[in-house]
């Protein structure tokens, strides 16, 4: 009896030992700071972090990989309790929801063969990308909805996903799932600083729009009768539409696809017409505002592009504020379009509606002379953005004080260095120049610079060594007269104090695979630049202040173009083509909706990051050169004046060019074929 107790006892010890040994062997620390974060969650697993489960969302919240924010499920309040007991503040976010990017479903899309496997879009899409002709348009095997964990997806009778928007929580779950990429996350924010990609459902229409409105989409909510709807729309893309309505030169049209047919749509005169409903009843329509942000922003020069900039900016929640030279806001579009053509009430209604958004404006304020970059970083402004217009703003609206323009410390233009060369006005150009060029005449250029008392002069080029002029290859006796030549290479930033330029960054632009890019910065009084006109520069108060040893403000720019085709980095146009505003004023729309993708990002993320596959730089895209099944449809005509007073459809008007009236605008929206990559509104 005594020897069983024993032999119990002992067996006890020995099972406790071992497991007290494996406790210590086998322990997992649990941080109570994750344990804490998994009881606020509310346990629903449902995997609309992107994670396999509350659990795995506590972990990674902890670790930093999440934010405290990132369950969708348990909206605003779950946020708060675990941004407490991490110890962070939650910022106001924009809402993001699910959008289904294709036209045309299954039934109504050329297909290549009949799928009848796996009842699902991603198992379809690995046999020859799905059996749809279209490479890219909705395979309409409900995946999506399938995955969605909050039942926000159905399928739509036209066999295209349906969104919920009251039970979208924006997860991303349908996102991640689509082999295709159709549908997808987006906001407000994201359509304005985006631009169409070659991998998304696109019209002809769209791709030839030189401000990338969906056309297609706001002809449908004019067809629909929802007008503030069509102007929303617009004004993601175009904030002045009703300018654009008079002047743009409307290059959609020539695209229009019912050209294949009989006569294209009238796209700019049904933008113009929700543009002209706007004005007429006598308010502004202005669609969503992100929440304050808190930074200032100073947009120098009021003309369409500093417009854009602003008015954008304003709505993602920035404080621009215009400083303009003139007495007016305006630019090209007050003082040098005809009022004929472009109606000074159209542009003052625009203009108020801008203003309106929060924009500030400042006129009669030049910059070189009542203001400069160091006194605007001195007020204040986190960011300094430069839209002064091209060469014919300047000419005509802006004549240059004597010698040249002072806007950017340190930067010339060739135009202005010459022309102060021929009047024998003294240009210092200091110690240090470099010159953007690859010809001949940048070595004219780099004598006349060492002649006037320049030491070392650098010509920057994008061409390879063996491709400039044989004069510029001569480095040995260049370099013996103080001209050094560096081949394949571009500015990508400017440094400076206050009021001098200081450093300049250059890249080499060796061809992808051949060699790392490299850059190097080195000390720069004076840049060359060969245009006639200031590239639109974006500066930003410098985090190193070593140089700077007083209290003045050290600046540097930002690479707001360099994400886009360009051959010579910040100095290159923002658009193919365009030397100056006189090519089309609707082009500088884009840029500063360029400019407001950089400040944006720069103040959101820290960096600004490239656009792949964009449409405009497509070599080739999916498309069709005949359409088959629509029936012949005459184009409206506004319903003009003669002299007499009779109305008549004519093109001759006694004062201004008259827009469509409702009825017009309602039977030309039907003319609309609300095309897709290859798919179109057929007749049955």
């Amino acid at each position: 009896m005594v020897s069983g107790f024993l032999v119990m006892g002992g067996l006890g010890v020995a099972i406790g030992v071992v497991l007290a040994l494996a406790s210590k062997i086998f322990y997992v620390y649990v941080d109570p700071k994750i344990e804490a974060v998994e009881d606020a969650l509310p346990g629903a697993n449902c995997g609309g972090c992107g994670l396999p489960g509350c659990s795995s969302n506590a972990v990674a919240i902890v670790a930093g990989k999440a934010s405290a924010s990132s369950c969708v499920a348990g909206g605003p309040d779950v946020a708060a309790e675990i941004a407490e007991i991490m110890g962070v503040a939650i910022a106001l976010k924009e809402p993001e929801i699910a959008a289904p990017g294709c036209t045309y479903g299954y039934q109504d899309a050329d297909v290549k063969y009949l799928y009848q496997g796996i009842h699902d879009c991603r198992a379809a899409a690995l046999l020859d990308g799905g059996s749809k002709i279209c490479t890219i348009g909705c395979l309409g095997l409900g995946t999506c909805v399938n995955a969605c964990p909050f039942g926000a997806l159905s399928m739509g009778p036209d066999n295209l996903p349906v969104v919920d928007t009251e039970l979208c929580t924006g997860c991303g779950t349908c996102e991640r799932v689509c082999p295709k990429h159709i549908i997808t996350l987006t906001s407000t924010s994201d359509r304005i600083i985006g631009e169409y990609v070659t991998d998304e459902c696109t019209a002809p229409c769209q791709r030839s729009c030189p401000t990338g409105i969906n056309i297609p989409g706001f002809i449908q909510e004019i067809r629909n009768n929802n007008y503030e709807a069509a102007l929303a729309i617009i004004k993601e893309k175009c904030p002045l539409p009703l300018i654009c309505g008079h002047i743009c030169p409307a290059p959609c049209e020539l695209a229009c696809r019912r050209n294949l047919k009989d006569e294209a749509v009238a796209i700019n005169p049904l933008k113009r017409f929700v543009a002209d409903y706007e004005m007429e009843t006598g308010k502004h329509i202005t669609p969503y505002k992100a929440p304050g942000s808190g930074q200032k922003i100073a947009v120098v020069g009021g003309g369409a592009e500093g417009l854009t900039l602003s008015y954008y900016l304003a709505r993602l929640g920035y404080n621009p504020t215009i400083f303009e030279a003139k007495p007016q806001l305006g630019g090209i579009l007050r003082y040098v379009i005809a009022e004929d053509r472009l109606p000074r009430k159209v542009l003052d209604h625009e203009i108020e509606g801008i203003l309106e958004t929060g924009v500030e404006a400042k006129n009669n304020m030049v910059m070189g002379q009542h203001f400069d970059l160091n006194s605007l970083f001195q007020e204040g402004f986190d960011a300094i953005a430069l839209t002064k217009g091209g060469f014919d703003s300047r000419q005509i609206l802006q004549p240059a004080p004597s010698g040249y323009d002072t806007s950017v410390p340190g930067v010339i233009t060739m135009l202005d260095f010459l022309r102060s060369m021929s009047d024998d006005k003294n240009t210092d150009l200091g110690r240090r120049v470099l010159i953007i060029h690859d010809r001949l005449e940048g070595l004219d250029l780099a004598r006349k610079c060492r002649s006037i008392g320049a030491q070392k002069v650098t010509i920057v080029s994008k061409l390879r060594g063996h491709e400039l002029p044989v004069e510029l290859q001569d480095v040995k006796n260049l370099e013996a007269e103080g001209i050094f030549v560096k081949p394949l290479t571009m500015i990508t930033a400017l440094k400076g104090i206050a009021r001098r330029l200081v450093r300049v960054a250059l890249e080499n632009t060796h061809p992808i695979g051949e060699v790392p890019n490299e850059r190097e910065s080195i000390g720069a009084d004076t840049l060359l630049i060969p245009a006639g006109r200031l590239p639109e520069f974006l500066f930003i108060r410098s985090e190193d202040q070593s140089e700077s040893e007083t209290e003045e403000v050290t600046w540097e720019t930002l690479e707001a173009f360099h994400t886009f085709p360009g051959d010579n980095g910040i100095c290159t146009p923002p658009e193919p083509g365009r030397i100056s505003d006189s090519s089309a004023v609707v082009k500088s729309l884009l840029s500063g909706r360029r400019l407001t993708r950089a400040i944006h990002q720069h103040f959101t993320s820290g960096l600004i990051t490239p656009i792949e596959n964009l449409v405009c730089e497509a070599e080739s895209i999916l498309n069709v050169t005949e359409v088959h099944n629509v029936a012949l449809s005459d184009r409206e005509h506004p319903d003009a004046m003669d002299v007499e007073g009779n109305s008549k459809k004519a093109w001759i008007f006694p004062n201004e060019f008259p827009g469509l009236n409702e009825a017009s605008a309602k039977k030309e929206s039907e003319r609309c074929l609300k095309c897709g990559l290859i798919c179109y509104r057929k007749q049955k």
